[in-house]
């Protein structure tokens, strides 16, 4: 007789994503993982496979749910320029906690096209909310119109990455703020 599964496939996987976050695909050993998902080795091979298999997993979950979050957040406010400059206080508030995506992206580049792929549809998704944003911003006459709406989209990319990196880095609150200030700064805000 076949044993159930005696545990919760999405808080396995969350946890593995804490794991992957904090500690990138090399640095996560399977032990490391098997206690933070507190399932049996076994387990972990039967429900996602091999250990990138549930790497692949937990970008794409956490992909998609930083990705809702950022549109939510840009989408949250009726002046386009204040669901902006809300993203990137959202950034800056939660840098403290490493960041898969970019983590994943620093340790991988393109090397890995499954991975990129999941890379890619997030950015895509992204890009059209915040192009959306941005032109609605330029026709409000609160982002310069002489802006192109995708170099604004991958200055605030850009700007993400490096907020969160420098987080990485040691980078202090006042110093992420500081950051944030000046990418808004850029496009003519604050």
């Amino acid at each position: 007789m076949a044993r159930i599964k005696e545990f919760d496939r999405d808080k396995a996987l969350d946890s593995a994503v804490g794991v992957f976050r904090e500690h990138g695909f090399d640095g996560a050993s399977t032990e490391m993982l098997v206690k933070a998902m507190k399932i049996g080795r076994q387990s972990l091979y039967d429900t996602f496979g091999d250990k990138w298999a549930l790497y692949r997993l937990a970008v794409e979950r956490y992909a998609f749910a930083e990705t809702d979050a950022h549109i939510q957040v840009l989408r949250g406010n009726p002046r386009a320029v204040d669901g902006i400059a809300a993203m990137i206080d959202r950034v800056v508030a939660s840098a403290d906690q490493a960041c898969l995506g970019v983590n994943s992206i620093c340790e991988f580049g393109q090397s890995r096209p499954d991975l990129t792929d999941v890379h890619l549809a997030a950015d895509h998704r992204l890009r059209h909310a915040a192009s959306e944003r941005i032109k609605q911003a330029q026709d409000a006459g609160n982002l310069d119109r002489s802006l192109s709406a995708d170099a604004v989209v991958d200055f605030l990319i850009a700007s993400i990455a490096g907020i969160r990196i420098a987080a990485r880095g040691g980078a202090g609150k006042e110093k992420l703020e500081s950051l944030g200030q000046l990418a808004l700064r850029a496009l003519g805000q604050r």
